[in-house]
């Protein structure tokens, strides 16, 4: 029993979705077991409800909008997001309290016939939602025929099994914790794919002025995974580029040789897979977000402000099917552009093409 158990239930705001509320549940399950009553509140939002494209409707920012409005309102205590999901500007009056322990933050591929990415034959058809998916399977140069499709997990799925797609590409951590393991062919290498910034990750939001809330979610809190996520956002907010971009990023707490240190990878890429950018730093645990603005002012060096200006799409004669469609989306950033500022000299800098 924890020192901090609080009097009152507190009210855990969710979206309906399966994979909402067993993340959410998830987190509730750590708090109880740390002697606090949690109930969950079901919230809908305009996302789960409204069949338009998520760029339409603002990026699946939309997900996270109407349990924030729930949050300030004091109609809920605390809510529980997929990190990669939330605009990386803060928001007025709410604080990230907590980031659990990361799940594996890689992506997986489900496809007919138990086939991996590499078996797949010429001409097969791939679904994702994600440009940053697109960007990177183009750019392995397999002859894929890359669709963009939306829906929960089951929906996407069940392409593979109707045909409609020989195998789509969804994130590993979603798969974990639904219990659907067993239906990935393949986990994808982040040498082959990058995933987006925060995947895998849980956000814990409560409002800033509810210090009882904010001391208790510290307690479920991981150092290690909210120094990889900051470095990751960070490069993403550098960019100015919001998830719609082809952007993937991985920080990982390594053993240097004066100890600890974080290692961050970044992919930025066109989605027909002429150009791609990967790049590597490593720097200091204490100091994630200078890490990923330092990569991030490598990348713009090298000219990751020309590849997903608005203009970039694939040609209509590439075999890239792709309509935007940001399932990672946050839609509270511009396309990439270069800083006004002055950017620092990287350093330890590993300029992988």
């Amino acid at each position: 029993m924890t020192s901090r158990t609080v009097t009152r239930t507190l009210r855990l705001g969710t979206r309906r979705s399966a994979l909402a509320t067993t993340q959410s549940g998830w987190v509730a399950d750590l708090l109880r077991a740390r002697g606090h009553r949690v109930e969950l509140v079901e919230i809908v939002t305009e996302g789960d409800v409204n069949a338009a494209p998520l760029a339409t409707l603002g990026g699946t920012g939309v997900f996270a909008a109407a349990i924030r409005k729930s949050l300030l309102a004091g109609e809920v205590d605390l809510a529980v997001h997929s990190l990669k999901d939330l605009p990386t500007t803060p928001e007025p009056g709410l604080v990230v309290a907590a980031i659990p322990q990361r799940e594996d933050p890689r992506d997986a591929l489900v496809a007919r016939d138990g086939l991996t990415l590499g078996e797949l034959p010429t001409g097969s058809v791939v679904g994702t939602g994600s440009p940053r998916r697109v960007a990177q399977l183009a750019a392995l140069g397999l002859g894929l025929e890359l669709k963009d499709i939306r829906g929960n997990v089951d929906t996407r799925i069940g392409l593979t099994r109707s045909g409609t797609c020989d195998a789509v590409v969804l994130a590993r951590a979603g798969l974990a914790r639904l219990g659907r393991l067993d239906e990935i062919t393949e986990t994808l290498d982040p040498l082959q794919m990058l995933p987006a910034p925060g995947q895998g990750a849980l956000a814990v939001e409560c409002r800033a002025d509810d210090a009882e809330v904010v001391a208790l979610l510290s307690e479920v809190d991981d150092a290690d995974t909210r120094a990889c996520v900051t470095a990751e956002r960070s490069l993403l907010a550098t960019l100015e580029a919001g998830c719609s971009a082809p952007v993937g990023a991985l920080a990982e707490v390594v053993e240097g040789e004066d100890g600890l240190e974080l290692s961050l990878r970044a992919f930025v890429g066109s989605t027909d897979g002429s150009v791609e950018l990967r790049r590597s730093l490593v720097g200091p645990v204490a100091a994630p977000e200078r890490l990923g603005a330092d990569l991030a002012a490598v990348l713009l060096e090298d000219g990751a402000e020309h590849l997903t200006g608005p203009e970039e799409r694939p040609p209509a004669t590439a075999h890239t099917h792709w309509d935007p469609d940001p399932a990672e989306a946050t839609g509270d950033r511009p396309p990439l552009a270069a800083p006004t500022d002055s950017r620092p000299e990287p350093t330890a800098t590993e300029r992988a093409t």
